[in-house]
C-alpha cells in the first residue's frame, strides 16, 4: 500500500491528487486498486499517513514513550524540497519516469542549479541533503550518475516530447526563437571537441557548438549538441525537421539572427514553416541602391516595405546611434592623442625614427579597426594623420539603423510591430546562454569526454534552467537571486528524532526570508518525512570500505 501524491495543470491553474492505493499482481501485469481519495486531507495528515506507511513494521516502537530518545541534526532539506515541488509542477519528473536512473537524473538537474560541479561533487552534495529521503533512492555513486547520463542520453527526444506536451497541450506555440553558441573545453580529449569560431574569446581552446531552441518567452524547448567546426548555419536544419516531426509544428514561425537564417536555409523552408531574421549592412547599402526602400524610412517607428514576396522591417535606434557615435568620436581622440605624443617624443629625441612613430600609429589605428577612416603619413620628423570626413559621414548615415526580414506576408495576419518585437525576443536565448554558461548554471566545465555523455551533460543543464527560470520568475519581487535564495533554503536543515529503534526527521518552520521564498514559490513544507539513513559515498570511498 502506498501515497499516489499527483500533481497537474488543467487550464493554466494547479491541482493536487493524493490517492491511497494497493498494488497487486493479475495474470502477471502489476495493477493498482484505491483504497481511498485523501486529496481534501490537509498536509499534514497527508505526510502523516505517508510516514505511517514507511514505517509501518515500526509503528510500535514509535508510539512507545521512551527515555531512549534523542534528537540530531539531519540533512539539508529547503531548496531540495523547493527543487522537487517545482519539477513536479514543470512536468519534468513526470518526463523523466520513476525509475532509478529517471530518479538519479533528477538528481543531477538539482545539483546543477543549487551547486555546479562534476559528477562526483554531485555525490558530495548528496551527502548534505536529503536526496535518497526525499527521492526514495538507494546508496550511489558516481558510476552510478555516468550510467544515468548514459540512459538520459538514448532518451532525450521522447523527454522533451513529454516536455512538450505537459507545457503546451492542444496549444503548442507559433513562435520559436533559435540561437547558438559554443563552449569552450579543458583538454582534447572530448570527442565532440573541435577546433572553431570561439565565441568565448578563448584561444588555443578545443569547443563543442550547442543550439537551443525556445518558445517566445525565452523557456528552452530542445537543445542540440553538435562538433566544435559545424557552421552555425547548419545547424538550423536539424531545428526544422525536430519541430516538424517531435512537436507537430504547423505554420510556426522561426525567429533567428542574421548569421542563423539567411540564402539556401530560407529557401529550405517548407511552405508551412516561415521565418523572422535580419539583413546585415552591405545589404541595407544595396537594398537603399536599388531603391527598395529609402533612407526617410529609417525612423524610431517602425516602417514596413514589401518587395515580392519578402517583407523588410526597418527601425532606427536612436540610443545606439549615438554610442556610435561616441565611440567613433572617442577612438579618433585616441588616434590623434597618440599622434600627438608620438610627435613630441620625435621632437625630444633627435635620433628616433619617423618611420617607427608612423608604424607603431598605423597598427593602433588598426587594432581600433579605423583604418577605413584615415591615413598616416609623415612629413620629415612629423606624423601626420589625414582623416577621410566623406567615408565617416558615409558609415554614420546608417549608425542605428537595422532591417528585419521575413517571408510573413499575406499569412497569419503578423503586425509589423509584433515582427519587429519577434526578432528583439532573441534577447531572451542570450539570456538563456549566459545563465546556463556563467551566470549560475555554468555549464563549463564538461568533466565529460563521450559524445554522448557531453549531449546528456548540456540537456541536464536545460532542465535545470527550467527551474532557475521559473524561480527567476516566481522570485521577480523577493529582491534576491536564484542563487541567494537557494542558498538561504538550503541552510534549512532537518532535525533527526530517534526514538529506541525507529527514527524520522521533522523539519523545523524556516526564518522569515525563507518563509516568504517558500509562500512565493507556493511551496508548503511538510512537519516531517522518513528518515532511511541511506549513505551515499564515493566510489573511492566505497572501494577502501571494502
Amino acid at each position: 500500500m502506498f501515497i499516489d501524491d499527483q500533481t497537474y495543470e488543467r487550464d493554466g491553474k494547479t491541482y493536487r491528487r493524493v490517492l491511497m492505493r494497493n498494488s497487486f499482481r493479475s495474470g502477471g501485469r502489476v495493477l493498482h486498486e484505491t483504497v481511498a481519495n485523501l486529496s481534501k486531507c490537509d498536509d499534514e495528515e497527508i505526510e502523516a499517513l505517508k510516514l505511517a506507511l514507511k514505517h509501518k513494521g515500526e509503528l510500535q516502537a514509535l508510539t512507545v514513550v521512551s527515555e531512549d530518545v534523542s534528537t540530531k541534526q539531519g540533512q539539508s532539506i529547503g531548496a531540495l524540497f523547493l527543487l522537487q515541488h517545482l519539477a513536479k509542477r514543470l512536468g519534468i519528473t513526470q518526463a523523466l519516469g520513476r525509475c532509478r536512473e529517471a530518479k538519479l537524473v533528477l538528481w543531477l538537474v538539482f545539483a546543477a542549479v543549487m551547486e555546479q560541479g562534476s559528477r562526483l561533487s554531485a555525490v558530495r552534495l548528496a551527502q548534505r541533503h536529503a536526496v535518497c529521503d526525499l527521492l526514495n533512492l538507494d546508496a550511489f555513486n558516481e558510476d552510478d550518475l555516468y550510467a544515468a547520463m548514459d540512459w538520459l542520453e538514448q532518451r532525450q527526444g521522447a523527454v522533451e516530447k513529454k516536455l512538450f506536451a505537459h507545457r503546451y497541450g492542444d496549444e503548442p506555440p507559433r513562435l520559436y526563437l533559435y540561437d547558438v553558441t559554443g563552449s569552450y573545453l579543458e583538454g582534447t580529449r572530448n570527442e565532440l571537441a573541435a577546433w572553431g569560431y570561439n565565441r568565448d574569446g578563448k584561444k588555443g581552446k578545443l569547443q563543442i557548438v550547442i543550439g537551443l531552441l525556445t518558445d517566445s518567452t525565452g523557456r528552452p524547448v530542445s537543445i542540440e549538441v553538435f562538433p566544435g567546426n559545424t557552421n552555425d548555419l547548419s545547424t538550423f536544419g536539424n531545428q526544422m525537421k525536430k519541430v516538424q516531426e517531435r512537436f507537430d509544428g504547423q505554420d510556426v514561425v522561426f525567429v533567428g539572427d542574421r548569421g542563423m537564417i539567411k540564402g539556401p536555409r530560407i529557401e529550405e523552408l517548407p511552405e508551412d514553416l516561415h521565418y523572422v531574421s535580419a539583413i546585415s549592412k552591405p545589404q541595407i547599402e544595396k537594398l537603399l541602391t536599388d531603391g527598395v526602400f529609402q533612407m526617410e524610412l529609417f525612423d524610431e517607428t517602425v516602417c514596413e516595405v514589401i518587395d515580392d514576396d519578402i517583407r523588410y522591417i526597418l527601425r532606427r535606434n536612436a540610443v545606439g546611434a549615438r554610442a556610435l557615435a561616441e565611440t567613433r568620436a572617442d577612438k579618433r581622440a585616441s588616434i590623434e592623442a597618440m599622434a600627438e605624443r608620438k610627435n613630441n617624443y620625435l621632437e625630444a629625441h633627435p635620433r628616433a625614427q619617423p618611420s617607427v612613430a608612423k608604424r607603431d600609429l598605423r597598427t593602433f589605428v588598426e587594432k581600433l579597426k579605423f583604418a577605413g577612416f584615415v591615413k598616416v603619413r609623415h612629413r620629415g620628423r612629423t606624423v601626420l594623420l589625414e582623416f577621410d570626413e566623406d567615408a565617416i559621414a558615409e558609415v554614420c548615415k546608417l549608425d542605428g539603423c537595422y532591417a528585419i526580414e521575413t517571408d510573413l506576408v499575406d499569412v497569419l495576419a503578423v503586425e509589423a510591430q509584433e515582427v519587429h518585437d519577434s526578432y528583439m525576443e532573441l534577447t531572451e536565448v542570450e539570456w538563456a546562454f549566459r545563465t546556463m554558461k556563467t551566470v549560475l548554471l555554468e555549464m563549463r566545465g564538461i568533466f565529460v569526454r563521450k559524445e554522448g555523455r557531453t549531449r546528456a551533460h548540456v540537456f541536464i543543464i536545460m532542465l535545470a534552467y527550467l527551474l532557475a527560470f521559473e524561480l527567476r520568475r516566481l522570485w521577480r519581487d523577493q529582491e534576491v537571486t536564484v542563487e541567494e535564495g537557494l542558498r538561504d533554503l538550503a541552510e534549512l536543515c532537518a532535525t533527526e528524532v530517534i526514538v529506541g529503534s525507529a527514527s524520522a526527521q521533522t523539519i523545523p518552520e524556516p526564518r522569515d526570508s525563507g518563509k516568504a521564498l517558500l509562500e512565493a514559490a507556493s511551496v508548503s513544507l511538510p512537519e516531517a518525512i522518513p528518515c532511511r539513513n541511506i549513505k551515499v559515498v564515493t566510489r573511492k570511498k566505497l572501494v577502501s570500505e571494502r
